[in-house]
Order: C-alpha cells, then sequence, then structure tokens
C-alpha cells in the first residue's frame, strides 16, 4: 500500500485555475463519495480551500490512483485532464505524510503560519471520517497531522512574524504608541500597500481608522470591508487634528503630508505625540516634519530593521516547526512500523494465555478442593508469570522491528517462539537472527535472575 497526495496549490497553478478546481459543497461530496467507492483508493481525504486542493490517498497501485484522481478532478471541474496533469503535484510516502504536516502548520500557506489552514484541514479529516473514506490508516495519520498543526500553533509564533513594509509599519506603531487599543489612526492610500495596512490596524483593535484617498470611492469600498471611515483628501488634513497614527502609502507626486501641514497640525494638538509611517517610495511625507515636538516620522528606511527581525525571527520558528514535522513523520512511521509485528505480538500472547490456561485446568482437577478464591488467586499469579516473561521479549521485537528497518528480527522471533503469525520479509539475514537470538538470551537470563519484571499490556 502507498500514501500518496495529488494536489494543486499556490505554488504549481495560477488563481483562476485554482478556483475552476476548488471543490465545495456538492463537489465535494461527489469527490468523496466516488473516492470511497473506488477499488483504486482505499482511503482518502480531500482538502479544498481557496488556495489549494488535495486528495491524500492510500492506494495499493500509485500509478493507477494518480490517474484515477486526476480523471474524478477533470470530470468534476471542467478543466481537461491534460491541463490538470501540467499543474498538480505527487508526493508518495513519508513525502506525502510531512507534506500534510507542513500543510497542517501553515508552513506551505501563502502567508507562512496562517492558522486557518489547520482548521480547514481537521474539517476536511472529519468529513471524510463521517463519510467513511478513512480507516485505520489515515485515522492514525491525520491524527499525528492534527497534533503537529497544533503544536506549532501553541508552541511556536511562526505566523506571527510577516514581513511585509504594511505589517512593519503597524508593528512599529503599536511599538511607539504603546499598543493600538485606544488609538485613532489614518490610513492615506487604498491600493495594495495602504489596504494592506489598513486591515492590519483593523485586524489589531484600533479605535477608529480612516481612510483617505484621492478617488473618495474606491476608499469607501475599502472602508465597507473592513469597518472604516472614508474620507477625502481635503477632508485628511482635518483630520490629523484627532488622530495617533498616520501610515501613508500614496502613488502620488509630491508629498502628502508637507512639513507646513505637519506644522499646523502640531499646533492644534496641544502636545499630543503623532506617529507618521512613510510606507511610500517616493516619499509621501517631508522628512522635515521629523524635527517638530511629538512628530516621530519613519520611513521605508526605519522599516527595514523591522523586517530583517522579523524574517530571522519567522526562520528560527519556521525551522522549529520543521523539527515537529519531522518528528511527526517519524512518530507515524514507527508506528506503521509496529504494526507489522502486532501480529505476531498477538500471537505470542494468545500461546502464553493458551499454556495458562492448560496450566490451570491442569490444576484444578490435581488439587479439586480448591476453592474459587483459591482458583482466582492463582491464575492472577500464573498469568502474572506469563505476562512477565513475556514483556521484554515483545519490548525489543518492537523496537528491533523499527531500528532495522526490516523485518528480519520478527521473523526469527516467530521462528523461536514456534508461532504461525511470521511476517513476510524477503532480505531477513542471519546477522539479523544472531543479533535477536543474543537480545533474547540476555532478556530471558535477566527474566530469570530477577524474578519480578513488569507487563503491561501490549496491544493499547
Amino acid at each position: 500500500m502507498h500514501i500518496m497526495v495529488v494536489g494543486m496549490s499556490h505554488h504549481s497553478a495560477p488563481v483562476d485555475l485554482r478556483e475552476r478546481v476548488s471543490l465545495s459543497g456538492d463537489a465535494h461530496s461527489h469527490v468523496l463519495t466516488q473516492l470511497g467507492g473506488s477499488r483504486t483508493v482505499l482511503e482518502s481525504v480531500v482538502l479544498s480551500t481557496c488556495n489549494r486542493t488535495e486528495v491524500y490517498a492510500l492506494a495499493n497501485s500509485t500509478h493507477a490512483a494518480h490517474d484515477f484522481i486526476l480523471t474524478l478532478l477533470a470530470n468534476t471541474s471542467g478543466v481537461p485532464k491534460q491541463e490538470l496533469a501540467q499543474h498538480t503535484y505527487l508526493l508518495q510516502g513519508e513525502a506525502a505524510v510531512a507534506h500534510a504536516m507542513r500543510v497542517a502548520c501553515g508552513l506551505d500557506s501563502i502567508v507562512v503560519g496562517e492558522t486557518q489552514i489547520l482548521g480547514q484541514m481537521r474539517e476536511a479529516f472529519q468529513t471524510a471520517f463521517e463519510a467513511g473514506n478513512t480507516g485505520a490508516m489515515f485515522n492514525r495519520m491525520f491524527r499525528e497531522v492534527l497534533h503537529v498543526g497544533k503544536r506549532a500553533q501553541s508552541e511556536t509564533t511562526v505566523g506571527q512574524h510577516p514581513v511585509s513594509v504594511s505589517y512593519a509599519a503597524v508593528q512599529l506603531a503599536s511599538k511607539v504608541v504603546g499598543g493600538l487599543q485606544g488609538k485613532v489612526a489614518l490610513v492615506i492610500g487604498a491600493g495594495q500597500m495602504g489596504a494592506l495596512a489598513a486591515k492590519h490596524l483593523a485586524a489589531q483593535g484600533v479605535n477608529r481608522l480612516l481612510l483617505a484617498n484621492r478617488t473618495l470611492e474606491k476608499a469607501a469600498v475599502l472602508a465597507s470591508e473592513i469597518g472604516a471611515q472614508a474620507l477625502s483628501l481635503e477632508d485628511m488634513e482635518a483630520a490629523l487634528q484627532d488622530v495617533d497614527i498616520v501610515v501613508s502609502a500614496t502613488a502620488r507626486p509630491g508629498y502628502t503630508i508637507a512639513a507646513n501641514l505637519a506644522r499646523q497640525t502640531v499646533t492644534g494638538r496641544r502636545g499630543r505625540p503623532l506617529v507618521l509611517l512613510d510606507i511610500a517610495v517616493p516619499r509621501d511625507i517631508d522628512p522635515a516634519c521629523a524635527e517638530l515636538p511629538n512628530v516621530y516620522l519613519y520611513d521605508v528606511d526605519d522599516l527595514n530593521g523591522v523586517i530583517d527581525a522579523n524574517v530571522k525571527e519567522r526562520e528560527r520558528q519556521a525551522a522549529l516547526v520543521e523539527e515537529m514535522v519531522a518528528s511527526g513523520v517519524r512518530a507515524f512511521s514507527d508506528w506503521l512500523t509496529e504494526q507489522e509485528v502486532v501480529p505476531l505480538i498477538v500471537a505470542l500472547r494468545q500461546k502464553g494465555e493458551a499454556i495458562e490456561r492448560e496450566v490451570m485446568a491442569s490444576l484444578v482437577h490435581k488439587l479439586p478442593h480448591l476453592s474459587e478464591r483459591d482458583r482466582k488467586i492463582i491464575h492472577k499469579h500464573t498469568m502474572s508469570i506469563v505476562n512477565q516473561l513475556l514483556r521484554e521479549p515483545i519490548q525489543h521485537v518492537k523496537e528491533l522491528s523499527i531500528s532495522s528497518g526490516d523485518l528480519a528480527y520478527a521473523s526469527m522471533f516467530a521462528q523461536l517462539f514456534g508461532l504461525d503469525a511470521v511476517p513476510n520479509d524477503d532480505e531477513a539475514t542471519e546477522s539479523g537472527a544472531v543479533r535477536l537470538m543474543d537480545v533474547l538470551s540476555r532478556v530471558l537470563g535477566e527474566a530469570s535472575r530477577q524474578g519480578q519484571p513488569q507487563l503491561h499490556p501490549v496491544l493499547r
């Protein structure tokens, strides 16, 4: 069986194509139903957001499943299969598992570290689970995926260090004025940078947000989206008396805030500080404004230091998340390997319990005078002996199967204990058998000497 993901994201496809392939409502349900009824795909989860559509699949044949998924997406979206093939990616095995974890952590998002994707991944898995599209493999895998995503959010700040000029301006303003709550902010310019700055200010809780633009209609559209008040550039001059923060990002020639205007504004503010953030190139605000009392002016060059610090911190936090992803992949890989020896462990426990039952039956036959209480006490102690003898051999065969990368030790283990459940591994080696015999000799020898090793149930 093979774990795989067939996907399309902002890395591989333009937005218009992503929109056509995006799955929601009936389309999402249709794809899940088709996957669930397929003999090619054994388990599946479908994740579809504004920036990605991905099908996670467990299949016997990667080639057949890949072709089936592309055909299904083409038929559902109306996008030609050949075009889909050019703009999708295929990841397999641990690469697919790691990708799912990176997506859940926000490392693969347009805005690195964004948190919404974890909820979307959880919803995608829950929908697939309720539809009956997942089994033991994906239930465990997505449990680990969601666990890693949750760790990334709770244990790192990877999403708290955007590197745009607009965000850096808002971050610096917050530091200068001691937090944005209760403050009044003015953004001049409704272009891309101005709009982004306005959205950051709104998201961080300014008390009142004003948005001024040369075209009032454009300012009004953006203002309605974020709960701001739209102003014309003429009204902006009067508004300067009341604001605490100004972010200017226009593309007009000349200064939007000249030194004379700033001087008049300062006179009417009665000593209240005014933070001016000029993120335009060429500059919007006259540099002479910095010489005025209680005026704090910062331009793009000043913001570069904030951006550089954010870049370094985000890289550090992203590295921590990558370590979590690697740890999650290892944990899932170890679980998969352990599953290979579970039938062997079950067979060994069943054999031990069968021997104990035979011994108890013989004992009861030879000692018929034993009371029910006596029999329970003896049964408890004979089972304790079985558990104590099996504890370390079972633990070691699990550890050896993981560390060795094959089932050589498990095969020899089955032969030593006369078990029928022998894992299939053509590469079992003599060295593996010798090592297992050494381990078993040591373990059984220690158990004999110590007399009281403890055992917890192997199958949890």
